[in-house]
């Protein structure tokens, strides 16, 4: 009832207009079933773009802020990465903006700035920087696994710091130990003590998670992992 409530009450009315295209900041509510945000976000911008006649209709969302919650956050946030495969879609990482005991962060301009720049270079063509870097691949390297980024833009930078911080990396046993990170060109090699035979690592993998890797432009590393374990 509130889903069509909503819908009937705040969208139907505005299908016959023109939109040059949306953008959407939600997800917290629906935090605690990431698997089911994953199948019902693309559903709704594809039903969106049905309504409004529009059937690429660009698409920009924002990814979940940090802050201090036990729902699974990492893995919204990733929900809301995978739906970047749909076509004229974009998406803000604020994984860096958010307030630990607040769910409505305080500093809207870096969002509105993030959203901006994904407009600016896939609505309107713009030659301009829009995302932080992606995680691409990974090899293993003996005890150490080197990360491969897109959207490195310019180098990668750890901000405030020497080293960057928040990737954990596992062996088999599927534990995760805090790791050593290190940047090397346009990638970065991680390993940790007592991990021989590393075979996954995630970076910034929490709902508040401490982290620090950015590209030249400013712009924050998307949260990532390069396993597919069930989630505990």
């Amino acid at each position: 009832g509130l889903a069509t409530g909503l819908y009937n009450g705040m969208i139907a009315p505005l299908t016959p207009m023109n939109v040059a295209g949306a953008i959407w900041y939600q997800g917290e509510s629906d935090a605690g079933n990431p698997e089911l945000y994953q199948k019902l976000f693309p559903l709704m911008i594809e039903s969106w773009r049905r309504e409004f006649r529009f059937e690429d209709m660009p698409f920009l969302f924002v990814q979940l802020a940090d802050f201090e919650t036990v729902a699974p956050w990492a893995y919204q946030r990733e929900s809301q990465t995978k739906t970047l495969s749909l076509p004229n879609t974009g998406m803000a990482v604020i994984i860096d903006v958010g307030m630990a005991k607040d769910i409505h962060p305080k500093n809207k301009q870096a969002v509105g700035y993030r959203l901006a720049l994904n407009a600016l270079a896939k609505v309107y063509g713009q030659d301009v920087v829009y995302s932080g870097p992606m995680y691409r691949e990974m090899e293993v390297e003996g005890n150490k696994i080197r990360i491969h980024f897109d959207h490195v833009h310019g180098g990668l930078v750890a901000k405030d710091a020497d080293a960057p911080i928040g990737f954990v990396i596992a062996g088999d046993d599927q534990e995760f130990v805090e790791a050593q990170a290190v940047i090397d060109g346009d990638t970065v090699v991680v390993s940790a003590d007592g991990v021989d035979r590393p075979v996954a690592v995630r970076y910034a993998w929490a709902s508040d998670p401490e982290c620090n890797l950015y590209n030249a432009e400013g712009l924050p590393a998307n949260p990532f992992r390069t396993d597919d374990w069930p989630r505990q």
